[in-house]
């Protein structure tokens, strides 16, 4: 039975490919990981932080960059999860396409609570996952709701209030407790105070997805010291950025971005002092 949902779902998902390039299949051990576009376009650096001229003209010298807007599915053995919902759009026709009903979803894993992230959570009061949990880190959740409420990020939580689990997520080079069987988060803290990236690990296989750890990708990887407007605190978003390239790049672990590119998931090498962002191919 599961062979027959791996292959159905390929051919779905290379149907969806001929077209808008909005699902991407990988594989991490036991674990079926679907990236799913939400939006994409053609943006300008305006919301760079300290790149220079010379950079600028370097990295992105067509004065653009593409911008995409990206969400995760993951099926493992037991269970399936979410990781952010985007604006609420695109996600639900993805889904569709995967044969997956949002009720069927266990559990949403949330980065952080930026409009983009948690815009398929609810609508008109009501969530929209019925039977899930969300799961979020309890930095993130207490910055938003309380210290610097915002009524968008309280709109979307308020109808699981019953059903959410906060957490402090673990830091990048400790001993992971696990949120489930394979799937660890990580503190990611600088994009916002509680920005948390989640480790998948099945089977001897490893993915690590990274939230909004950078925005443009075409000139955050080669220059991890630039920040971007949209992060609260620029200075430690930068020092969290250089620090996971730097693992990523000396442990081979592939990494996925909700702002990275199709397919957004990939490997990162050092090479020639600068960091290079290689895309996966699909397995």
């Amino acid at each position: 039975m599961k062979l027959l949902f791996s292959v159905i779902v390929g051919m779905m998902v290379a149907l969806e490919l001929c077209g808008a390039q909005t699902i991407f299949p990988y594989r991490v051990g036991d674990f079926e990981v679907f990236m799913l576009v939400e939006s994409t376009g053609t943006s300008r650096p305006g919301i760079l932080i300290g790149a220079d001229d010379a950079q600028l003209q370097r990295y992105l010298p067509a004065g653009t960059y593409q911008s995409e807007t990206n969400t995760f599915v993951i099926r493992t053995p037991d269970r399936i999860l979410v990781i952010d919902t985007g604006f609420g759009g695109a996600i639900f026709d993805s889904l569709k396409t995967l044969n997956i009903g949002p009720e069927q979803v266990d559990a949403v894993l949330l980065t952080h609570l930026h409009g983009d992230h948690i815009g398929g959570l609810a609508r008109n009061g009501q969530s929209l996952f019925p039977n899930a949990t969300i799961y979020l880190s309890s930095a993130e959740q207490e910055y938003w709701t309380v210290t610097n409420p915002n009524q968008g990020a309280i709109n979307a939580l308020a109808p699981y209030k019953t059903r959410t689990t906060t957490f402090a997520p673990n830091q990048l080079n400790e001993s992971r407790t696990s949120l489930f069987p394979g799937i660890s988060a990580i503190a990611a803290f600088g994009h916002t105070p509680g920005h948390t990236m989640y480790l998948l690990e099945s089977k001897g296989q490893t993915l690590l997805i990274w939230g909004d750890l950078m925005h443009v990708q075409d000139i955050q990887v080669p220059v991890p010291s630039i920040s971007v407007t949209y992060d609260t605190d620029p200075a430690a978003a930068a020092r969290i950025r250089t620090q996971v390239l730097q693992y990523a790049a000396s442990t081979g672990i592939p990494v996925a971005g909700m702002h990275l590119v199709y397919p957004a998931i990939g490997g990162i090498r050092l090479e020639n002092n600068t960091f290079r962002f290689s895309p996966s191919i699909q397995r």
